[in-house]
């Protein structure tokens, strides 16, 4: 592989980050190539010993995904941190892509439940001291109040369960790329 090709490839796995960081990376690999060629190895050599640019893209993609979940804790540096990992484990993505889809839909579906519980609040809060709630209209805005105060509570646990679940992906992922290092990376 060319030195051009291999840049051109690795381009084409980063795209959709930032572009000053793809330059940043792409500059680095450049002057993989140049410190190479100035020891008197090919293109293909160098190339070969980089690796397989789909694969360091995927890695750098996570690298990027986790830094950003650090940085802020955020819905969307979330799902750029969980699709970075499923780029990073695409081996095992028979196995994973089940067990990642469950967690998340069961996290989407008691996130709708909690606002349906919400909702439902806020209707017995206002419109149950008008509407004959039993006990009289004390016992609606109590019980109007009560279950709100329960949905926001819940909706707490869930936000501090998918933070949970989001930090155990990036773990994962950094185990999954410890593992694999040392087969991407023999000289080390």
């Amino acid at each position: 592989m060319t030195r051009l090709e291999f840049i051109r490839r690795l381009e084409a796995g980063l795209k959709g980050l930032p572009r000053e960081d793809v330059d940043d990376i792409l500059s680095d690999y450049a002057e993989h190539f140049e410190a190479g060629m100035a020891e008197g190895r090919s293109e293909a050599e160098i190339a070969a010993a980089l690796g397989d640019p789909a694969r360091l893209a995927r890695e750098l993609r996570f690298e990027f995904g986790q830094r950003n979940w650090k940085e802020a804790r955020s819905p969307s540096s979330a799902w750029a941190a969980i699709i970075a990992f499923v780029g990073l484990a695409s081996l095992d993505i028979l196995l994973l892509l089940p067990i990642i889809v469950t967690v998340l839909g069961v996290l989407i579906a008691l996130f709708v439940a909690v606002i349906a519980v919400f909702i439902a609040g806020g209707f017995v809060l206002l419109a149950g001291p008008f509407t004959g709630f039993p006990g009289g209209w004390a016992v609606a805005l109590l019980a109007g109040l009560g279950i709100l105060s329960g949905s926001v509570a819940a909706a707490a646990i869930l936000i501090l369960v998918s933070i949970w679940v989001i930090n155990a992906l990036m773990w994962f992922g950094r185990l999954h790329f410890r593992v694999l290092e040392p087969a991407i990376h023999p000289d080390k």
